[in-house]
This record gives structure tokens, C-alpha cells and sequence, in this order.
């Protein structure tokens, strides 16, 4: 299936259901969008689902079949590349009018596409103009890529229902991969949460990742990044096996969705900036290195450079943003990720949620200790999961049943793993609490932060299932929504049109909330995390610890000056907006340098 290039920006992956079947919603109109292939439960759910829709013979495949992970990721993945495929068919048929989806199709592309200036020539065309530009029209129309997203880290054993552990093939990260690979797609992988060395060996064994004798790539490897050395290191680890990385995808550490993956301070601006200055250098090494490893294993080395594209996403919210990261950084594409939440066309949330989103507050978002990963997690606060936990703990009984298992981690109590929001795992860390005797401000801390625990596995999974009216398996129902901070500037349901002409600068979304620009949105995001670290800075603080603190200030501070001067390329709503700008950069640096950082302490023996 070909890969549309002309929409300016990608659907990113939106926890495991919000995008479950996103392609089959826009991949028709020459959207990019991904899904996660982690939770196989919920795909198999959604295949029978869309099997049944299209009056298609579903065949379930059950835990019980040797590899049945990698198989119903497999087959959900043909399963969407078959139906968008039948979806192009219908749309390039359809006549050209009002209503029609092939109008659609055109009507939605950027002001600048060469197809939506050719479609505007045909509307005021006739006769046999007008029939030679449809025909050529008709040509033109291209599927968004069905690309799918891999956790790296997300990659417990599995065993056998006798306790026999398997290779390490089968498990979770490397079966979704085998899935992907042994499907029918043309499209990417995303790798995600940093540096799996089991699963990046493993991506060699499969050809797709390799060019054909037409020197294409079938099956392509995007990393998301958050900064460029991380990017430099991981592609340089892939090349060296002959693996081209295709796509470097940079997210805000903490201006995005879902985990918040902070950096050491260093900010998007900053990253950005190094990406452009050293792109050149990046592919070209990389390139290098790629050929050698090609030729180590006698495999044909690329003649010309493969397209290598740089994105980036998390809390972009106004077209002169979106402009602006693609003239200034030269990005060749955004990422468009919590306001699509908002659109059902596009995502799955659930009637109950959709309408506490639409009507929330701006403190309604927050970072929470929800997640087992122990990484900071973007929550809302009205969320069905939220009032199920605060049930759960005036009940006496925290934590949640584990069926899923994916994010089984911790073997403090138990030889096997279990994970940090189960049931099991709170009962016994909230025991060796109390044996601790604290004294109650500090216990009263970590036990809330103890019980703040989700289970994501169940929570980001359901919305998908309530929103076709199907009951999840396990018949837990409460929805967990992990929106970025930017959410709150957009309040409302909107159709697929008035996102994309909002992305495009053809109509504005935003709510009266008071909106800074995406960069100081995020420096104040870093300003509230760093503070939080430092107010966790009781008694003795080693000298690592105080280097990184200081680092970490310092970090922001150079940021600051950078943003400083970048000031006179903004061109946001000219004068006053620069003015604004100027002043809340420096009322932040302010803050920063206000802020007293411990030195190291000495314990006295």
C-alpha cells in the first residue's frame, strides 16, 4: 500500500485503544496513524469486531495455539491493510460531489498541496477538461500509512501454562514485532521508551526491514526520540546490523501524552536545533555505517541515501506552531496527538469520557504516579478509572485484579514477577509501609503514591470495546485517558474537518484558556517537574544527585537563551505576541535561578 505525503502531519499512538483502529477511520483520506500492538487481548477483540461489520468469517485464535500472540497481531494488521485497501477502491470511484469522500479526500489536504490546487482547477474545469483532471485526480489518491507502535521496554518472558519459560521469541515485544513483520503491511514500526537490545537483534532476522531488488523497503523502523544523542546512539546501534532507520520521531519529554519520559532539561528547542544543525552529519555517518554492516552480512548495500525524515510532536496547538516547526526546523511532518481525543471520526473514547474531556478544566490534567512503569503519567482527573481508585482505597482495598500481566515487573515479594497496581503487590508494599514506622507526612506520601497505581493494561484498553457497545473480557469497565497538558486548550467534540483545519490554519479550536506558545508551555511543564525533584531532596544528598540537579538547572537556563534569541523568527501574531513571549521567558528564568539547589552532603561517620 503506498504511504500519502502530502498531509503536513501523522495521528501518533494514543494509549492502547484511543488508535486501536484509527487507519480504518482516516488512512482513506491519506492520513498517517498508529496503533499499539502490545495488548493482543484487545486486538483479537476488535478483529472479530470488524470481521463482523464487513460480514467477513472470523476464525479466533486462542492462548491455547503455539505463538498466538504474534498471530492475531498478524492477522488484525492484514485484516486493516485489507479493508483500507477495499476502502481506496470505493473512494476512487466515487463521483466528484458534495459528500462524497473522494471530495473529502481533497478538501482536507493542505492549502499548499499541488492534488488540492490541481482539485480547485477541475472544480472550475468542464467538459472534457474537467473529466481528464478527475481521471488524473483519481490517480492521485494515496492510503495514510497503517504504522503501529512497540513499547521497547514493554517486554516481559512469557511461560508455559506449566511454568516452563519459553525462548525469548515469544515474548511480548518480540511477538508483536513477528507479528508486524510476517504481515502484509507496507508501513513502519515505532520503537518507543528507549533501547531493547534483544528486540533491536531481532529486527535482523526478518528481510522486510532489508531492501528489495528495487532498493525499497517494505517494512520501514521509526525511533521516537527525545533527544539527538539518544537518536545518534540507537541509529547507529541499528546500522551497524544493516538496518536503516527511516524516520528519528522527536517527542517533547514532557509536553506529550501518555508517559512523560523527562529529559535532564533539555528542551524541544534546543533538540530541535541540534537536529537541524547536524542532519547532514546524521544521515551520512549512518548511511556509512549501514552499507558496511549490509556488506558484512553480503547483502546488497544501498546505492543512493534512503529517505531519513526528522518529525516531532507533543503539544503543538495553533497552525503558526505547526508552520514554524516546519520552515524554521525543516521537519518534514508534526505530530497531532491529545486533540484528536476529541474527535470520534478519528479516535475511540468512550460518550462518558469524550464529555468530561470536552468540558474539562485546565487543572483536570495533571502528571500523576499512576503508571507501573514508575515513569510519570499524564491523567485526567475525571476519568472513570480515577473514582474506581478512589473507591477501591475507602473500600480498604487498592490495587487492581491482574489479568493481563503486561507490565509485570517487580520481584521484591514474589519470584515471579507481579505488577505495582496489582492487588497482590499493594497489599504487601502498603504492610512493609507501616512495619517501617515513618513518620506520618512522609507515610502518608508514599502510601498515596503507592495507591495512585493504575492498571493501565485494563483502563487504556476499554474505551475501544465501551464505544462499539462490547463488554472488555474481564468486565472491568472504568476508562483510564492519559491526554497531554495541551488538551486543555481545546474544549468541545469536532468533526475530522475542523481538527485538520485547525492543523491547517483554516479555522481556530482553541477554547478562551490562556495559551503560551508550545515552547513556554513546556519550559513551565519542566520549571513544576524540577521543582518537585528538589522538594524530594530530604537529608542527605549524595554528590550524583547534586550534579544532576545542577545540570538540570543549568539545562533550563540555556534553554531560556535560546529561546531568546529564536524570538525574532516567531512571526505569532507579530509585535505584541514577540513582547509577550520576551516576558514570560523572563519571568521564568526568574524562577529557575531562584531556585536553591542542595549541595552534597557529607554523611558524618
Amino acid at each position: 500500500m503506498g504511504t500519502a505525503t502530502q498531509h503536513h502531519f501523522h495521528i501518533p499512538v494514543m494509549g492502547l485503544g484511543f488508535t486501536i483502529d484509527t487507519p480504518l477511520k482516516v488512512a482513506r483520506f491519506g492520513i498517517a496513524s498508529v496503533l499499539s500492538i502490545v495488548e493482543d487481548e484487545l486486538i483479537e477483540q476488535m478483529r472479530e469486531l470488524h470481521c463482523k461489520k464487513n460480514n467477513m468469517v472470523f476464525v479466533p485464535i486462542k492462548s491455547t495455539e503455539e505463538d498466538y500472540r504474534a498471530k492475531r497481531i498478524q492477522c488484525y494488521l492484514d485484516l486493516l491493510n485489507l479493508l483500507v485497501k477495499k476502502q481506496m477502491q470505493i473512494l476512487r470511484k466515487e463521483p466528484f460531489e458534495n459528500g462524497s469522500e473522494i471530495t473529502k479526500y481533497f478538501e482536507l489536504l493542505p492549502d499548499d498541496s499541488s492534488d488540492r490546487k490541481l482539485y480547485q482547477q477541475m472544480l472550475q474545469a468542464d467538459g472534457t477538461e474537467k473529466e481528464l483532471l478527475q481521471q488524473q485526480l483519481r490517480h492521485a489518491v494515496n492510503a495514510g500509512s497503517i504504522d503501529v507502535n512497540i513499547m521497547s521496554k514493554v517486554d516481559k518472558n512469557n511461560y508455559t501454562k506449566e511454568g516452563v519459560l519459553l525462548p525469548k521469541e515469544y515474548s511480548d515485544a518480540l511477538s508483536a514485532l513477528r507479528g508486524f513483520a510476517n504481515s502484509t503491511l507496507e508501513s513502519s514500526v515505532i520503537f518507543s521508551a528507549g533501547y531493547n537490545p534483544r528486540l533491536f537483534a531481532y529486527i535482523e532476522e526478518f528481510a522486510d526491514f532489508y531492501q528489495d531488488a528495487h532498493g525499497l523497503l517494505s517494512k520501514k523502523i521509526i525511533l521516537k526520540v527525545s533527544d539527538y544523542r539518544s537518536a545518534f546512539t540507537q541509529g547507529k546501534i541499528l546500522a551497524k546490523k544493516g538496518l536503516w532507520v527511516s524516520e528519528f520521531r522527536i517527542e517533547s519529554g514532557l509536553n506529550c501524552g501518555g508517559h512523560a519520559f523527562a529529559t535532564d532539561g533539555f528542551l524541544l528547542g534546543p533538540i530541535l536545533e541540534e537536529f537541524k544543525q547536524n542532519r547532514d552529519t546524521l544521515v551520512n555517518e549512518l548511511f556509512q555505517l549501514c552499507n558496511t554492516g549490509l556488506a558484512a552480512k553480503e547483502l546488497q548495500p544501498f546505492i543512493n541515501k534512503p529517505i531519513q525524515k526528522i518529525t516531532v510532536q507533543g503539544g503543538i496547538g495553533t497552525a503558526d506552531e505547526n508552520i514554524f516547526l516546519l520552515d524554521y526546523y525543516k521537519a518534514d511532518a508534526t505530530g497531532w496527538g491529545s486533540p484528536f481525543l476529541l474527535v470520534p471520526e478519528a479516535t475511540n473514547v468512550d460518550e462518558t469520557t469524550l464529555h468530561e474531556m470536552a468540558t474539562a478544566k485546565k487543572e483536570d490534567y495533571y502528571i500523576s504516579d499512576a503508571s507501573p512503569l514508575g515513569v510519570p503519567f499524564n491523567n485526567f482527573r475525571k476519568s472513570s478509572t480515577h473514582k474506581q481508585l478512589e473507591q477501591r482505597i475507602e473500600k480498604g482495598r487498592p490495587g487492581s485484579p491482574c489479568y493481563k500481566k503486561y507490565l509485570v515487573s517487580n520481584t521484591e515479594f514474589t519470584e515471579m514477577p507481579i505488577c505495582t497496581a496489582s492487588r497482590q503487590y499493594l497489599h504487601l508494599k502498603i504492610k512493609q509501609l507501616e512495619a517501617a514506622q515513618l513518620p506520618a507526612g512522609s507515610f502518608k506520601q508514599q502510601l498515596d503514591s503507592l495507591t495512585e497505581k493504575d492498571c493501565l493494561c485494563e483502563g487504556l484498553s476499554a474505551p475501544a470495546l465501551l464505544k462499539e457497545n462490547v463488554m472488555p473480557i474481564h468486565k472491568l469497565t472504568a476508562v483510564t485517558i492519559c491526554p497531554g497538558p495541551n488538551l486543555a486548550y481545546f474544549s468541545g467534540v469536532f468533526s475530522l474537518r475542523q481538527m485538520i483545519d485547525h492543523i491547517y490554519g483554516r479555522t481556530n479550536l482553541l477554547n478562551a484558556e490562556k495559551r503560551s506558545n508550545m515552547f513556554i508551555n513546556e519550559l513551565q511543564l519542566y520549571i513544576a517537574y524540577f521543582t518537585k525533584e528538589l522538594q524530594a531532596c530530604t537529608g542527605i544528598v549524595n554528590t550524583a544527585k547534586s550534579r544532576y540537579l545542577k545540570t538540570f538547572q543549568n539545562n533550563l537556563l540555556l534553554g531560556i537563551e535560546y529561546y531568546k534569541k529564536l524570538t525574532p523568527y516567531v512571526k505569532e501574531n507579530a509585535e505584541k505576541y514577540l513582547q509577550h513571549l520576551k516576558a514570560e521567558l523572563n519571568d521564568l528564568e526568574q524562577n529557575i535561578r531562584q531556585l536553591n539547589i542542595p549541595s552534597a552532603t557529607v554523611a558524618v561517620v
